[in-house]
């Protein structure tokens, strides 16, 4: 059973940045791609970025395209969330999950979660 822990989340100035990390633990995730979503109170949980198990490929949702990077690093099983130049839009619980489609921005096709970390971009 491969589970997902997320950590890195916290409190951030407008312009700040944050590091994300999704430990993965379990059996192996070859083959299968990582993807971040975030939700904020009262609305839907939204694609941000997937990388695909070799980290060679990327894919990020507009809004964060040139501020979010996700890199890979397969040896210590970990996925990473660089965040730039944040905003308070970008204030949120994020989730890494697995999927074995690509690319996807379905959370549909992602079958495991983590719990989630959370995000504050405010003065």
């Amino acid at each position: 059973q491969v589970q997902l822990l997320e950590s890195g989340g916290g409190l951030v100035q407008p312009g700040g940045s944050l590091r994300l990390s999704c430990a993965t633990s379990g059996r192996s995730v070859i083959g299968t791609l990582v993807g971040w979503f975030r939700q904020s109170p009262g609305k839907e949980r939204e694609f941000v970025c997937a990388i695909n198990w070799n980290g060679i490929a990327t894919y990020y949702t507009e809004s964060v395209k040139g501020r979010f990077t996700v890199s890979r690093e397969i040896a210590k099983n970990t996925v990473f969330l660089q965040m730039n130049s944040l905003k308070p839009d970008d204030t949120a619980v994020y989730f890494c999950a697995l999927s074995s489609k690509w690319p996807s921005t379905n959370l549909n096709d992602y079958n495991i979660w983590g719990q989630g970390t959370q995000v504050t971009v405010s003065s």
